[in-house]
């Protein structure tokens, strides 16, 4: 504090000695005072010597920092690596030998799928059919779009995971085919995660067009494997989780949004166990959602009541269609009261305003009259008079009263989360076998994603040395000049590289466009 006071003093009489002044006055100071073009070159030299500090401690720590991208590279798994590679040669020698085939076929294979998807999104645009996205075996995600944020931490774990199990492959690989291995590292490029192995690139020129491929197609082939072993644990799932959950019994709640319809005081709650929707049997979440289709395709089921109790219930008012057609005959705004329709043997188009519990509860569903002649008692068939895409859907979650929702049936398919499994204990999470099987599927999607994407002859990504050293291998004794072969190499990466590009961008489109 006293320094800088002492400093404004200095300055306020600068101010009236002028500039000799202030410039004896910091002399006797103990200060120096400098031309201003040498402090300029002063901090020039400084700012440099910063800046050269600062990318040797990044070099010193195998960091790399530019515009949208980071890399960390290092030497630390190397002898891990050696040891992978130095392990049971014959054996890795079958492993990469089969990968090399894998990778071939999936370079062929990668072509004509891009191909179909290229198709169906054309199609798509030309028709307007939202269905056909839905049928794409490879689509582009946009995380906010079509895909939740509530999902991302799965889906960059899942693109990490898979990255670093496809440059093993290619280290390990390159390790066995006596290839040098200079590092391993990661990278995020925006904000997408990756990994890359750094290899000896005089080597991989020397050795033969095979050896190279058993190095390129291992990527692949490991993301392949990947995808095969998250498939195999989801299917044994059960069995792994056997001793801790138990399925086959009914759907577990494990969320319901705040706005979802299931949401309310007789809806649905974290933990209740739902067993059957209308008529339909739930004992896991794929009958849950397997019903929930079923329930929105076809028309909606009735419900077997008494006459006599028909004529109880009911109450006098006024009919009215709606703009779809349908006919609404409850005026009071009542929460409980549902418009049913029903025939008799002299007018099929009969309507009384119920209330819906009442109607439901211990009664037997039905489609028409005939159904409910039991006993010889005289009942007759009423039917929900609801809008078009709206149902009545009765959901048995014992030992709690049902729950009775109206509302398209995609409306609780999509705010509430089931699970198939059942904790047999208290204290078991039943969100850890949600957690698994989610990151089971992603894996399974993206590793799958990257095998395809990287085995397409395409400029920058594995299918460009696939191809190249599938070409030399091949059309060697057919085309002698390395030049032509190489101009048949670019054309084939030019129109690969053509076709992934429409992909993406023809997929993004129909993504965030439409």
């Amino acid at each position: 504090m006293r320094t800088g006071l002492h400093m404004s003093s200095f300055l306020l009489q600068a101010r009236v000695w002028g500039h000799h002044g202030f410039r004896h006055l910091l002399s006797s100071s103990g200060m120096s005072w400098m031309h201003p073009g040498h402090a300029y070159k002063q901090w020039i030299e400084s700012s440099s010597s910063l800046k050269a500090s600062y990318e040797d401690w990044l070099l010193t720590y195998g960091l790399s920092v530019s515009p949208f991208h980071m890399r960390w590279q290092t030497a630390l798994f190397n002898r891990q690596f050696y040891n992978w590679g130095r392990w049971k040669p014959r054996f890795l020698y079958l492993w990469f030998s089969i990968g090399m085939v894998f990778g071939i076929a999936a370079m062929f294979g990668s072509v004509i799928l891009l191909g179909k998807t290229l198709m169906q999104t054309l199609t798509q645009m030309l028709t307007e059919a939202p269905k056909a996205q839905n049928d794409r075996m490879l689509q582009v995600v946009v995380p906010g779009v079509n895909l939740p944020v509530s999902q991302l931490t799965y889906f960059f774990s899942a693109i990490l995971i898979s990255g670093v199990i496809h440059e093993v492959g290619h280290g390990v690989a390159a390790i066995r085919e006596q290839v040098r291995f200079n590092g391993f590292g990661i990278f995020i490029f925006i904000v997408y995660p990756g990994a890359f192995v750094d290899l000896f690139t005089t080597h991989l020129q020397v050795i033969s067009p095979v050896q190279q491929l058993r190095i390129f197609c291992a990527g692949v082939w490991h993301n392949f494997v990947l995808g095969v072993a998250s498939l195999t644990v989801l299917f044994l799932l059960p069995a792994i989780l056997f001793p801790f959950y138990y399925t086959g019994v009914g759907a577990l709640i494990t969320e319901v949004t705040e706005d979802s319809p299931a949401n309310g005081p007789r809806g649905l709650f974290v933990g209740d166990l739902v067993t059957s929707l209308q008529d339909c049997p739930v004992y896991s979440v794929e009958d849950w959602n397997s019903c929930l289709g079923d329930l929105s395709q076809k028309s909606q089921i009735g419900y077997c009541i008494n006459a006599a109790t028909l004529q109880q219930l009911s109450f006098p008012a006024r009919v009215y269609r709606r703009l779809d057609g349908t006919v609404e005959c409850c005026s009071n705004n009542s929460l409980t009261d549902i418009c049913f329709s029903y025939s008799n043997n002299l007018d099929s188009h009969l309507y009384a305003c119920l209330p819906a519990r009442k109607v439901i509860e211990a009664s037997q569903v039905c489609r028409t009259n005939m159904d409910c002649q039991k006993d010889f008692v005289p009942s007759l068939c009423v039917t929900p008079s609801l809008e078009n895409q709206t149902r009545l859907i009765r959901v048995k979650h014992p030992p709690h009263i049902d729950m009775l929702f109206v509302g398209h049936p995609m409306h609780l398919q999509y705010t509430v989360s089931l699970s198939s499994f059942v904790p047999r204990h208290n204290f078991l999470s039943i969100d850890l076998p949600v957690v698994i099987e989610t990151f089971c599927k992603y894996l399974i999607s993206l590793s799958g994603a990257l095998a395809v994407i990287n085995a397409v002859p395409c400029f920058a990504l594995d299918g460009q040395w696939i191809l190249n050293s599938f070409l030399e291998a091949t059309l060697s004794s057919l085309i002698v000049e390395k030049q032509n072969r190489e101009l048949v190499g670019f054309l084939i990466l030019l129109a690969g590289s053509a076709l992934l590009a429409a992909n993406v961008a023809l997929g993004l489109w129909m993504v965030t466009a439409r």
